[in-house]
C-alpha cells in the first residue's frame, strides 16, 4: 500500500520542525512547504523570512524530504492585514493570528498543498482533533500553558477536514529535547512572539507607516484632563503600561485606560480604582460553532475573552446565526471589542466570535 503524503507547513521554528520529523517516524510520505506572507524588511533592513527559510531548508535536508515555498503575500493584504487596519482604525484591538489561520493557513495553504498530492496537511500548533464518523471537532493540547486552540476557533468542518496535529501529545519541553536528539538545527531557535507579520519590531512605529495618528487629551472619568495621548489606536482597554502618567495624584495606585472615544479622540484613565474595566457579559458577532451550532438556544460552558486567560464559567444565549450574548459567572476585567471570545466544554473548544462589546 503507498504511503500517505502530509503536506506540513514548516515555519523554520523548532514547532512545525518537530511536527514534521514525527510525521516522518510515523511512516508517512512528509512535503514541506514554507509561506511566505509578508514582504517587508524588519528595522534593521533584514528579510526575517529569508532567515526562516534558510532553518527550513537545514531541517527539509536532514529529513531527507522535498521542500516548497509559497507566496500569500498578496492574498494576506487583502484577507489580513486590511480587516487588521481597519480594526484599529475603528479604536478596537483586532487579532490578525486568528484571522491568519482561517483565511490563509487553513484556506490557500491547504489548497495549495492539495496540489502537491497531500492526503494530509499538518502544522506545528499546539492542539489536537478528531476526525470521527466525519466530524472534526477541535481537542485542547496536552501542554495546557501552549494551547493555541484559541487562535483556531474560526477554522470551518472543510477546514479541518484531513488535518493532523503531531505535537498534540507533547509539552514544549518534550518538543524541544527531540529537537535537540534528532540534531534539528532549530532545536535552540526563540519562540517568535507579537503579531505574526510583525514579530519583533516597535509596533506603534509599524503602525504609524499605515494609519495617520490623531494625538488628543487624556481625560479621568470625572473629566479632568490629566495628559495627551499619540493616537487612541496605540491604547488598549486595560492598559497601565506607556501613559506616561506617573506622578499624578502620588504613588498610590496606578493609572490604566477604562474607555476610548473615537469620535472626540479621547483616551479615558482611572487611578487606582479598577471597577469600570469590569463587565457582567458581552455581545458577540461572527460566532463559529465546532463542529456545528448547538441546538439549545442557551448552554452553559467555559469562555476566554485573550489568549494567555484561564477559562471563565459562562452561559451563552443564541441571539442569531452568528451572534450571541454571553453572561459571565464572575465579572470580567477588560473584556476588549475586536478581541475573540472562544468557548470550551472541557477538552473541546467549541468555536468562538468576535466581541461586539461588553455590559
Amino acid at each position: 500500500m503507498p504511503k500517505k503524503t502530509v503536506v506540513i507547513g514548516l515555519s523554520g521554528g523548532v514547532d512545525s520542525s518537530v511536527a514534521a520529523y514525527l510525521l516522518k517516524e510515523a511512516g508517512y510520505n512528509v512535503v514541506g512547504l514554507f509561506m511566505r506572507n509578508w514582504e517587508e524588511q524588519d528595522e534593521n533592513g533584514a528579510c526575517t523570512a529569508d532567515d526562516d527559510f534558510e532553518d527550513v531548508k537545514r531541517v527539509a535536508s536532514l529529513l531527507e524530504i522535498p521542500y516548497y515555498t509559497v507566496n500569500f503575500a498578496k492574498e494576506y493584504m487583502e484577507r489580513v492585514f486590511s480587516y487588521f487596519l481597519a480594526e484599529y482604525k475603528a479604536g478596537r484591538t483586532p487579532n490578525p493570528d486568528v484571522l491568519c489561520n482561517r483565511e490563509i493557513k487553513f484556506g490557500p495553504f491547504k489548497d495549495y498543498a492539495k496540489q502537491l498530492g497531500a492526503d494530509y496537511v499538518a502544522t506545528g500548533h499546539y492542539c489536537g482533533i478528531s476526525h470521527e464518523g466525519g466530524v472534526h471537532r477541535l481537542l485542547k493540547a496536552a501542554d495546557a500553558g501552549k494551547d493555541q486552540t484559541y487562535f483556531l476557533n474560526q477554522l470551518t468542518q472543510s477546514q479541518l477536514e484531513g488535518v493532523l496535529f503531531p505535537l498534540s501529545h507533547l509539552q514544549k519541553a518534550e518538543v524541544r529535547a527531540i529537537a535537540e536528539s534528532a540534531g534539528l538545527a532549530t532545536a535552540k531557535k526563540k519562540d517568535s512572539t507579537g503579531i505574526c507579520f510583525i514579530g519583533e519590531r516597535n509596533f506603534r512605529k509599524f503602525l504609524q507607516e499605515y494609519l495617520p495618528a490623531r494625538p488628543g487629551k487624556i481625560v479621568t472619568l470625572e473629566g479632568e484632563e490629566v495628559g495627551a495621548h499619540q493616537g487612541l489606536m496605540y491604547y488598549t482597554l486595560g492598559q497601565r503600561r506607556g501613559l506616561d502618567l506617573g506622578g499624578k495624584k502620588g504613588e498610590e495606585g496606578r493609572w490604566f485606560v477604562v474607555k476610548k472615544d473615537l469620535e472626540k479622540n479621547v483616551l479615558y484613565v482611572s487611578h487606582g480604582d479598577e471597577s469600570p474595566l469590569y463587565s457582567n457579559g458581552c455581545f458577540v458577532s461572527n460566532m463559529n460553532y465546532i463542529p456545528t451550532m448547538p441546538e439549545e438556544s442557551t448552554f452553559r460552558c467555559t469562555a476566554k475573552f485573550r489568549y494567555r486567560q484561564g477559562e471563565q464559567g459562562v452561559l451563552v444565549e443564541r441571539t442569531g446565526e452568528d451572534t450571541c450574548k454571553i453572561f459571565f459567572d464572575e465579572p470580567q476585567r477588560a473584556v476588549t471589542e475586536g478581541q475573540y471570545a472562544v468557548l470550551y466544554d472541557e477538552r473541546q473548544c467549541l468555536g468562538g466570535g468576535v466581541i461586539e462589546g461588553a455590559f
